[in-house]
């Protein structure tokens, strides 16, 4: 049974079969795959795929997702490669895509998001499970609409030199989604910020990610200090998991429920 499907990239991807040795080099993607469960599919991974567990322990890991060691790529002879526009670069894209057939998602919206996951179970035969996971995560979606009025926020991703995250990425989707307004929706893709940058902005709270840059207390006392002496009252500044705000894959179904916590929080502080 042939497989054909145009990737977010607008790519065809054609499928002789079902495939049964995938790569992801896709962290977030890595684990829907777990999900659909592909598990006993998949033979290379990056070193970024954290979840679920044992994916570390027991798949082949090829670098990670900007480098690879291309040669163990063509050892494991797979039948399917899954890439991503942004965390990929477009040399491993074009490398990949010259061993067998290469999935490229580009997700910068649930509805993206939601995309990705639909196209990923037509072309590994997980239509039903992918399509329920999907409708599912559109549910939980749907009963954030009665979150609280948006708090001006900055999520920052990065440090020396700062970075946040502007109004084309998946974060600033997930943002509006968590009822937050971000104060850089003027700004595309991922923004370089001073310090009198961040203090001029004047957000209501800033959000400081667990990745991919991994911000400690320590960051939350320095930037308190520097608010105080430029004058300005004490912001909400507080740690965040990155991954709901980031993952795009099966951990989207998680990612509401951190949001209502998250808001919750705020409220009280």
């Amino acid at each position: 049974m042939s497989i054909s499907i145009n990737d977010q990239c607008q790519r065809t991807v054609e499928l002789e079969a079902i495939p049964k040795r995938i790569i992801s080099l896709v962290p977030s993607q890595t684990e829907l795959l777990y999900d659909l469960g592909l598990e006993n599919h998949i033979v290379g991974i990056t070193r970024f795929c954290v979840h679920p567990q044992q994916a570390l322990e027991h798949k082949i890991v090829l670098g990670g997702t900007k480098k690879i060691v291309e040669k163990r790529v063509r050892d494991l002879k797979p039948d399917l490669i899954i890439c991503n526009k942004e965390e990929n670069t477009p040399q491993i894209v074009d490398f990949c895509s010259s061993i067998c057939p290469t999935y490229v998602s580009d997700v910068a919206t649930l509805f993206d998001a939601l995309e990705m996951i639909d196209h990923l179970g037509k072309l590994t035969g997980t239509t039903t499970i992918a399509q329920k996971l999907s409708s599912d995560i559109a549910v939980e979606f749907k009963k954030l609409a009665n979150l609280p009025s948006k708090l001006r926020a900055l999520y920052l991703i990065w440090k020396k030199p700062y970075m946040s995250a502007g109004k084309d990425t998946f974060i600033n989707e997930m943002m509006s989604h968590a009822g937050f307004k971000n104060v850089l929706d003027d700004q595309v893709r991922y923004p370089k910020l001073k310090l009198n940058d961040i203090i001029n902005l004047k957000p209501d709270v800033i959000l400081l990610s667990s990745e991919p840059y991994s911000f400690t207390t320590s960051d939350v006392d320095d930037m308190n200090s520097a608010f105080a002496k430029a004058n300005q009252p004490q912001k909400r500044i507080i740690i965040v998991d990155g991954e709901p705000f980031s993952w795009y894959g099966s951990r989207l179904l998680q990612s509401p429920a951190y949001f209502r916590k998250l808001r919750e929080q705020l409220q009280m502080s």
